[in-house]
């Protein structure tokens, strides 16, 4: 392949010749941009713009591209141009493939940062994106795609050759999101409803457990807030109340007297705190030990484990205060050793997956399994399932992954992993969210966040995800989220991976934010012990 490249407003055009075989294809791209079906139709980004910027073509021997934005307009002419699509081979070795992520936080940016490295891909769309996923150029950001619109994705994949749609949060997967375009033809990451259940009614996911036998805490599921209480006596403090449904990660409550857990159950099944979600509640045993993140890619019928990665749940150092979406993560986590790697895919993913299958609802996409590793047993139990990528690990899992990512998901959704092994960068890496002052409670919206561009490139292998960013009208970031930013770093060891990230985080200029200072203690104390 042979290309051209011009600088041009932020960014740069390239112009590349493309020997496949028998055929010479000449397109264009910019950033994430392609050429398709004889026109050249590109959607893309520049630094200096935070929404999609178009481009229309003449004739395809001699035509112009416009490149306007709120600073410049610019325009090129060029000729001599063969607009053959850019994706024509479906031969595995060579098959090139553009993707739309959907969603808009920081495991989606992670995402598309990963899509973007893949020499798989093509070109990366990300609906509804978010302003500094937009600017970092990881992928082309389209705001005004509904993604809770079916119809619309679906033909918005068929206009611009989307051959793999992933779907990063489980709120699309639980509406169906994933039935529709697979039964559309498209190539979707992600599981059909009935397999979202899950993640979307953790009574499913118990019986589920009942029925394979998989370990998991004993509990019970109530409607009436009376025998929930009645229960919750006989059982004992501590103790867990879950809400059935989605409830935006804030539905659990580990309940350390009876008056907690009866007042989560009043609030849940009197109240209506997290609405139908709330409707039935789990009440569940408190097990004691060390959490872990483990995930599993799944086509249906094999599994095979992800890199390990343990999260931050509670808001304050120490591991206090109430529980978040994820405060920080590092990968890997020292607590799940090789053997018991093998011990959760034989006791727990792969008879989930089996028996998935066997209820007629075979599941294709990402299993997170929330586990706790038992202290008296050193065991695992699954304490709950989600079916996509977590948020923040999926940030230091992306961080490391060196396989193509797009060829991997393709091979998911295609029921070919078998064989399938990946790679990835030795050491560890770590992300330290930044969120708004009072998260996960009241926050403010609209604080200035200055000088992200100076704490990426202030310590070797650092990056800044965004998960809750927007921009005001001078093009400034502003915070619109709880959680808002992820500066994650890796380094030859969890030590070094701390410093980076947090030598990222201090650079960062915002009032309004603020950040746990002991991510990832737990890996350092194993280290420390082991160096003694």
């Amino acid at each position: 392949m042979s290309c051209t490249t011009l600088s041009l407003g932020g960014g740069s055009f390239k112009f590349c010749s493309i020997d496949r075989g028998s055929q010479i294809k000449n397109h264009l791209r910019f950033s994430n941009g392609f050429v398709r079906n004889g026109r050249c139709n590109l959607v893309c980004n520049s630094a200096i713009s935070f929404s999609p910027l178009s481009f229309n073509s003449l004739p395809p021997q001699d035509f112009q591209f416009h490149h306007r934005s709120r600073f410049s307009s610019h325009v090129i002419n060029c000729s001599t141009f063969n607009s053959e699509a850019s994706i024509s081979s479906n031969k595995a070795n060579d098959e090139r493939v553009i993707v739309l992520v959907i969603g808009g936080g920081g495991r989606e940016h992670a995402l598309c940062y990963a899509l973007k490295r893949s020499p798989s891909c093509d070109a990366v769309f990300c609906a509804p994106g978010n302003a500094g996923i937009s600017s970092s150029g990881d992928a082309t950001c389209i705001p005004d795609l509904h993604i809770d619109d079916s119809a619309a994705v679906i033909s918005f994949c068929r206009k611009w050759n989307v051959g793999l749609v992933v779907v990063g949060p489980e709120a699309p997967l639980v509406a169906g999101l994933a039935n529709d375009l697979v039964k559309a033809g498209i190539p979707t990451f992600g599981p059909s409803s009935e397999a979202a259940a899950l993640e979307g009614s953790k009574n499913f996911m118990k019986r589920l457990c009942d029925k394979y036998g998989i370990p998991t805490a004993k509990y019970q599921s109530f409607t009436d807030p009376s025998a929930a209480k009645q229960y919750i006596q006989e059982q004992g403090a501590p103790i867990v109340i879950k809400a059935d449904g989605l409830a935006a990660g804030k539905g659990v409550i580990v309940a350390t007297t009876l008056e907690e857990a009866y007042e989560a159950v009043d609030a849940m099944l009197v109240k209506g705190a997290f609405g139908s979600a709330g409707g039935c509640v789990v009440v569940e045993e408190y097990l004691e030990g060390e959490e872990a993140s483990f995930f599993a890619l799944v086509d249906g019928e094999n599994a095979i484990p992800l890199e390990s990665a343990q999260d931050h749940k509670r808001v304050g150092d120490g591991d206090t205060g109430p529980n978040t979406g994820g405060m920080g993560a590092y990968s890997p986590a020292p607590i799940i050793t090789r053997e018991l790697q093998r011990i959760v895919m034989e006791s727990i993913i792969l008879p989930t997956v089996k028996g998935m299958a066997e209820e007629g609802c075979r599941f294709v996409g990402v299993l997170f399994a929330g586990l706790m590793i038992e202290k008296k047993s050193g065991l695992p139990k699954l304490i709950e399932y989600n079916v996509r990528f977590g948020d923040p690990e999926c940030q230091v899992l992306m961080v490391r992954l060196e396989s193509d990512l797009a060829k991997v998901l393709l091979a998911t959704c295609r029921g070919e992993l078998t064989g399938v092994s990946l790679d990835w960068s030795p050491g560890s890496s770590m992300v330290v969210v930044m969120a708004s002052k009072g998260y996960p409670g009241a926050y403010e919206k609209g604080t200035m966040i200055q000088n992200l561009e100076e704490a990426e490139v202030v310590a070797p292998s650092v990056k800044i995800f965004h998960a809750g960013t927007s921009s005001d009208s001078e093009g400034n970031f502003i915070a619109v989220g709880g959680r808002v930013l992820g500066v994650a770093a890796k380094g030859k060891n969890i030590e070094e991976a701390r410093d980076r990230a947090y030598q990222a985080v201090e650079e960062i200029r915002w009032s309004g934010g603020f950040y746990r200072k002991d991510i990832g203690w737990r890996a350092l104390e194993k280290q420390f012990s082991l160096q003694e």
